[in-house]
């Protein structure tokens, strides 16, 4: 996690991420957040529909919100 995404979380008032280690809150390493989106699913876009990922758990949302990717917008 970049200093900037620390400093996210700095920000309001956390130094950990709650869904990982089954549930409890833990500190984002490099590899936490490798494994919580390596089960993330990309539908790629075609001719005018947008490349979609369906149905992210929260905790990927919750990563991708940190790492400023729109999930809605992967254009």
């Amino acid at each position: 996690m970049t200093a900037a995404r620390r400093q996210v979380l700095a920000a309001q008032n956390l130094t950990k991420v709650n869904g990982f280690y089954a549930g409890r809150p833990a500190v984002p390493t490099g590899k936490l957040i490798l494994d919580a989106l390596a089960s993330i699913r990309l539908i790629p876009g075609t001719g005018h529909s947008p490349p979609t990922i369906p149905q992210p758990t929260d905790l990927q949302l919750h990563l991708l919100d940190l790492l400023d990717i729109d999930p809605r917008d992967l254009r």
